[in-house]
């Protein structure tokens, strides 16, 4: 009986716990191809750099992965597939081409919700209660290709995006597992996209963070947990001191709506009065001389509210 083979184009935790489920279900990886980490980013998640190392599977890390080169390399060894599991570039048409029974990718959502870049942080930012993993095939148009699986999780009202992706990638590590002998001998599911407008969505950079005080207690909330640390999390000014909050709640109480929002302090805590009535409690918040003392400031505020804009 042949072996399959397979060339991985991996990253982050879905990279390696994926990588981990093709060599549990006994399929031999040729090569692994990963991006090298950046210096300036938060390592939080699992390498598969180390995975490789660790199985002792050949491994390359080249700034481009669309090049003649790599093409030649990867079509040399005949993999059956070519799979990308949170890869970070987009791989081209010849490195597709060059797998005999397809290439497929694992996705962050139930695509076609939420297709393009950080599909987690998207979706808590916009208050689903539920996103997950998606295996397709690929093609040249980003996370358009057929779908093979699918697995939803919930998104709790208090999730932080961390919690979030840890879910999916236990969604990915399922689905992969469930389809690889109906991808292998031909039988599993391709199931095309009905794509339309609005379902993309783009990188996210740090300045995206910045909080608008006139948006709803939820909004607000929502985008505190969408980019919570290890992402480079919420900041708004307050009196002129930058303020990067990090946790918050919905409190079920309202208030009536004002003008303009204010953080306040009642019971030894620290809230924000919505402009439409809705209340946040500031549960963590960090400024460049550390942590905020919220039961301190608390007390300061029960006197003296001040105004957010």
């Amino acid at each position: 009986m042949s072996v399959t083979r397979a060339v991985v184009f991996a990253y982050h935790d879905v990279g390696v716990r994926c990588l981990k489920t093709l060599l549990s279900a006994g399929v031999e990886v040729p090569l692994v191809v990963t991006t090298k980490d950046d210096p300036n980013e938060t390592q939080w998640f699992a390498s598969a750099a180390a995975t490789a190392a660790e199985y002792d599977l050949p491994l390359i890390t080249p700034p481009d992965v669309n090049t003649p080169e790599i093409e030649r390399t990867v079509t040399e060894l005949r993999p059956d597939f070519v799979f990308s599991f949170y890869f970070r570039s987009m791989i081209g048409a010849p490195l597709l081409n060059a797998a005999r029974l397809g290439a497929l990718n694992i996705h962050g959502s139930m695509l076609p919700r939420y297709r393009g870049r950080a599909p987690v942080n998207w979706a808590i930012l916009h208050g689903e209660t539920e996103t997950g993993a998606t295996l397709h095939y690929m093609n040249e148009r980003a996370d358009a290709g057929d779908i093979v699986d699918q697995l939803a999780v919930p998104i709790l009202k208090d999730d932080e995006a961390r919690d979030v992706f840890g879910k999916v990638t236990i969604a990915a590590e399922i689905i992969l597992a469930r389809s690889l002998p109906g991808l292998i001998n031909g039988t599993a599911p391709k199931i095309p996209q009905r794509l339309e407008a609005g379902q993309y969505f783009g990188r996210r950079r740090p300045e995206d963070g910045r909080i608008d005080w006139s948006r709803s207690a939820t909004d607000i909330h929502n985008l505190v947990r969408a980019v919570a640390p290890p992402f480079p999390g919420a900041f708004a000014h307050v009196e002129g001191q930058r303020w990067m909050i990090h946790k918050t709640r919905v409190e079920p109480r309202t208030i009536e709506p004002s003008e303009r929002a204010r953080l306040f302090g009642a019971d030894g805590r620290c809230y924000v009065a919505c402009c439409e009535g809705g209340v946040l409690q500031i549960l963590a918040a960090v400024t460049a001389a550390g942590p905020v003392d919220l039961p301190v400031l608390a007390r300061e505020l029960q006197s003296h509210p001040v105004s957010l804009s």
